[in-house]
């Protein structure tokens, strides 16, 4: 169904809903908990389309009212109210492009330092501050599912649950690597260092998605938990590691207190990562996976962030930069994934 197909969205709510009137409805739980979503989210998906109609005939009247009376005061208003719709349209537009299969879906994010020490780390912990802020700006909750700290500083690796409508449909646009320049603050002399860190996302999926697994595929170890800085040490051997031999894919979580839902949390990890895999390489089967898995290809990266000698963050992917490094660390990306967006459904 094309995405800017309104009264396809009604029909498809309408339909839906129908279900949820009928008397077996709740005797599958999960699938009706996901009806439910999906009936939510078309509604408010109609709902924002026709809010955007209805304000803009508002402005023509105004536009007419201001034609008639030449009062300057409310060309003010005018104007402030078409920014506004202005802003709310694109807004509306590009999450019509977001009709990929799992573009609706939480993300799982994973930031690894590259090489370089307390340096590669810093910039790592940087990122997990600039997609904390992003998250926290559009409202979506963030859960860590694991974290290796560094106890000189940094973190080593992290991986997070973010929840919200669309999440992976925008953060599929960081994967890849990021690149710092900056005066390092760890090095006596003041020069100048360039420190890289590797993105991974891909769509959190839940257990009714059935991925043929060979258990003889997997190596799982399981070893004790903690949180960065020693805090909140598991006394037992409850996080997990799962290692997928044929493709050399590695989940591990060690978010919860529980072995068992650790391992359920990095099974579905492992499940989403081989789909979106065995998407990128074009194979009818997950058993058609083979060969050593790199995560991001390093060399390769897609974004720059530029504090000295000038301040500038630059996307090599689709050339969109902003001058202000320290408002893109502070979580302002939506620039970059709105660009990205538009450069994919042109292409």
């Amino acid at each position: 169904m094309c995405p800017f197909d309104i009264e396809g969205l009604r029909q498809q709510s309408e339909i839906l809903e129908g279900e949820t009137y009928e008397e077996e409805f709740w005797q599958d739980i999960p699938r009706a908990k996901r009806i439910m979503q999906e009936v939510k989210a078309l509604k408010d998906q109609v709902r924002e389309y026709d809010d955007l109609i209805t304000d803009a005939e508002d402005l023509e009247d105004l536009l007419d009212l201001v034609q008639e009376e030449e009062d300057y005061e409310m060309y003010g208003e005018l104007v402030d109210g078409l920014k506004e719709l202005s802003l709310r349209a694109e807004d509306f537009k590009l999450n019509t492009l977001l009709s990929g299969e799992f573009d609706k879906n939480n993300a799982i994010l994973s930031i690894h330092s590259g090489a370089g020490g307390l340096e590669a780390q810093d910039w790592a912990e940087m990122l997990l501050r600039l997609y904390r802020r992003w998250s926290d700006s559009k409202g979506f909750q963030v859960d860590t599912l694991d974290i290796l700290a560094d106890t000189e500083g940094g973190i080593k690796s992290v991986t997070l649950l973010i929840k919200g409508r669309n999440a992976y449909g925008y953060l599929k646009s960081e994967k890849g690597v990021h690149r710092l320049v900056r005066i390092s603050p760890f090095d006596s002399a003041g020069k100048r260092h360039t420190s890289f860190a590797s993105i991974d996302v891909f769509p959190e999926i839940d257990d009714e998605i059935k991925v043929e697994i060979d258990p003889a595929d997997l190596k799982i170890d399981t070893f004790r938990s903690g949180g960065a800085g020693g805090q909140h040490v598991n006394t037992t051997d409850s996080a997990v590691r799962i290692t997928h031999l044929p493709t050399g894919i590695v989940v591990q979580c060690q978010n919860e207190r529980s072995q068992i839902s650790n391992r359920n949390t990095a099974m579905n990890m492992l499940k989403a990562k081989l789909i979106q895999l065995k998407e990128e390489e074009h194979k009818e089967r997950i058993e058609d996976l083979q060969g050593s898995y790199n995560q991001i290809a390093w060399g390769s990266q897609i974004r720059s962030y530029v504090f000295h000698p000038y301040s500038m963050v630059k996307d090599h992917r689709t050339e969109a930069e902003i001058g202000d490094v320290h408002r893109v660390m502070d979580g302002d990306i939506d620039l970059f994934i709105n660009e990205y967006l538009k450069q994919k459904a042109l292409n």
